[in-house]
């Protein structure tokens, strides 16, 4: 066996069909007393539900986060939390209101309690991303990690099938790319192939009855492994790609995943055979590019930039950034095998 390195990431996490009624006693247990609930506008009654169930334990909400963490956003997020005196800050949605969490917690070392509603999986990662004047830059942090995750399949019933779908297709890249990380190890591994399994069998399930809260349980069982792998290791080609493009033309950031990485795959195929063998022992496939492909158009996902909103015209710029700071790959990268790489996306083809 090859020698490696396993760095676990130390978070609690509570997973039940109606874990969020633990929510006093969680943030009792963070050894909070002041609260502040983050949500997009869109959940806005989320978070007021939860604000509610933990009373005196809030200070209020700031229904305010959106997509790729701006860092204008950031920065009034943080002063709320400093005008109300909030001693924590709970992160009640997907990948967009984990990341304003992990802004405010950059800056003020504010512990997160993290209730994630889609499959995004960043609750379980030290991994954080500001957009400013339109570039999206990561990096990890132990401070941002959340220290608590509730994990509540009812909380995901109501999630629109669409939704569901291209947010787990987010969480396999998590998993896909962490299998053939140069930190790779034999422990995420298994996470990551289990997370992928769970995946590929609750979105199937979700798709055919949205209401299934085994097919739901499954998803966000499956979403905590892939985003668990991600929080240890490190990323590569794939989240590359979906960095700039997001970051930059502001694309839908689960849709980008799910558009993204058959080509990433396919790109990397030949030079990670130990991930790919994984990959479609997980999804019980042939090949593992064309059957992240084929089960996205089979669950009705877009497969196409171009339906997504990226014009062509911007294919060439999108490939020049990439290559300005690029993150390790398996395979080495050319900006030609970028641009043919993005171009094959744009089209949607069938790798």
């Amino acid at each position: 066996m090859k020698s490696f390195v396993y760095q676990a990431t130390p978070s609690r996490v509570v997973f039940a069909a109606g874990a969020v009624e633990h929510l006093p006693r969680e943030i009792e247990w963070l050894g909070a007393r002041r609260a502040l609930v983050l949500s997009t506008p869109q959940q806005e009654a989320l978070a007021t539900n939860i604000s509610q169930r933990l009373g005196q334990l809030s200070v209020g909400i700031y229904p305010r986060a959106v997509m790729h963490v701006p860092i204008e956003v950031a920065r009034k997020a943080r002063d709320e939390a400093a005008r109300l005196g909030a001693d924590c800050v709970v992160a009640a949605g997907g990948g967009s209101t984990v990341g304003l969490g992990k802004a405010i917690a950059l800056e003020s070392g504010l512990p997160i309690l993290a209730i994630p509603t889609t499959y995004a999986g960043s609750e379980m990662t030290p991994i954080y991303g500001l957009t400013e004047a339109g570039l999206k830059k990561t990096g990890r942090d132990r401070r941002v990690l959340p220290r608590v995750v509730i994990y509540d399949p009812l909380l995901t019933i109501d999630l629109p099938v669409a939704m569901s779908i291209t947010s787990g297709f987010n969480a396999i890249a998590h998993a896909a790319e962490a299998l053939y990380a140069e930190n790779a190890n034999p422990i995420t591994g298994m996470m990551a192939e289990e997370g992928i399994r769970a995946l590929t069998h609750g979105m199937t399930e979700v798709a055919n009855n949205p209401g299934d809260l085994d097919g739901r349980s499954d998803c966000l069982y499956g979403a905590w492994l892939c985003g668990a792998v991600l929080g240890s290791t490190s990323m590569a080609l794939h989240h590359k790609l979906c960095h700039v493009l997001g970051g930059t033309w502001n694309l839908p950031h689960a849709e980008t995943h799910t558009a993204i990485l058959p080509h990433a795959l396919a790109c990397n195929y030949a030079a990670a055979p130990e991930a790919m063998a994984r990959i479609e022992r997980a999804m019980k496939t042939s090949n593992a590019a064309g059957g992240i492909f084929d089960l996205a158009k089979q669950l009705g996902a877009s497969v196409s930039l171009r339906e997504i909103g990226m014009k062509q015209d911007d294919l060439d710029r999108a490939a020049s950034l990439v290559m300005e700071a690029p993150y390790y790959n398996p395979r080495p990268t050319t900006r030609a095998t970028i641009r043919g790489l993005l171009d094959d996306a744009f089209f949607g083809r069938r790798p």
